[in-house]
């Protein structure tokens, strides 16, 4: 029953977060499930990542259905996220340094305070003003950067992502929602399959069972929501979600 309820908790919390911000599962379902569920932390970062294929597929397509979703732009970024997540880990590995462990809990608590604080308030419009060719050589910069510092820190993708294209390539922020979880979904099943295959086989089926459906069920409903707010008001719930989600880790973290 707590395996129950834990997963459910984490599965939940991690999809709204997924849906309505662009926040990676692994974010919230790893730390859950070593803390509270005693879990090795190599299969916690894989039942999350597993968690966050489905979840980010589900957004993606509705973010998509409603024309926010960057698709070219998109996959230009995850290349280069892609090759330079490699990148970071083989520097990371040259370097051992556990210095930036809680950056990706502190950055969603941050950026959480940041849109409520400072919402953005892009429009589409404004959007494209920028030519069509800055905008695709600035999402292989930024996806290049995102990649490195993903692969280094290993973490806080999703947040780097939202960060990046709403303050650096001034996305509205539903549309780089979309695009953000659009990129997840391939990230997330491409560190899933490493992961399982690398550990050698399937983690615990019963809490990988819960925390994917409930964590789809969430992000399912958030993206819903997302897309049929205001921008005013998606601003509110994002940094609403973020905050608490973020203050909620760093109790986690301190608690372990």
């Amino acid at each position: 029953m707590l395996t129950f309820v834990i997963c459910l908790l984490a599965g939940l919390g991690a999809g709204i977060g997924t849906g309505l911000s662009g926040l990676s599962a692994a974010a919230v379902i790893s730390p859950m499930l070593v803390t509270f569920l005693n879990f090795d932390p190599y299969e916690a970062v894989g039942i999350a990542l597993a968690s966050d294929v489905l979840a980010s597929a589900i957004s993606a397509y509705t973010y998509g259905k409603h024309r926010n979703l960057d698709i070219k732009n998109g996959l230009a970024m995850l290349a280069a996220v892609l090759v330079f997540t490699a990148v970071g880990s083989f520097v990371a590995s040259l370097v051992p340094s556990s210095t930036m462990g809680t950056f990706s809990v502190f950055m969603t608590f941050l950026l959480g305070v940041k849109f409520i604080v400072r919402p953005v308030m892009t429009t589409k419009e404004r959007m494209l003003e920028k030519s069509a060719r800055t905008r695709l050589w600035q999402s292989i910069a930024c996806g290049m950067l995102i990649g490195f510092i993903c692969g280094f820190v290993g973490a806080g993708g999703g947040m780097m992502m939202l960060l990046v294209l709403t303050s650096v390539l001034g996305y509205e922020l539903k549309t780089a929602v979309g695009t953000s979880v659009f990129i997840m979904t391939f990230t997330a099943f491409t560190g899933a399959l490493s992961h399982f295959v690398i550990d050698g086989g399937l983690p615990d089926l019963w809490a990988l069972l819960i925390c994917v459906v409930f964590t789809l069920v969430g992000a399912r409903v958030a993206a819903l929501f997302a897309n049929r707010a205001s921008p005013r008001v998606m601003n509110r719930a994002t940094g609403v979600v973020l905050t608490v989600l973020g203050a909620a880790m760093i109790i986690v973290r301190l608690i372990k």
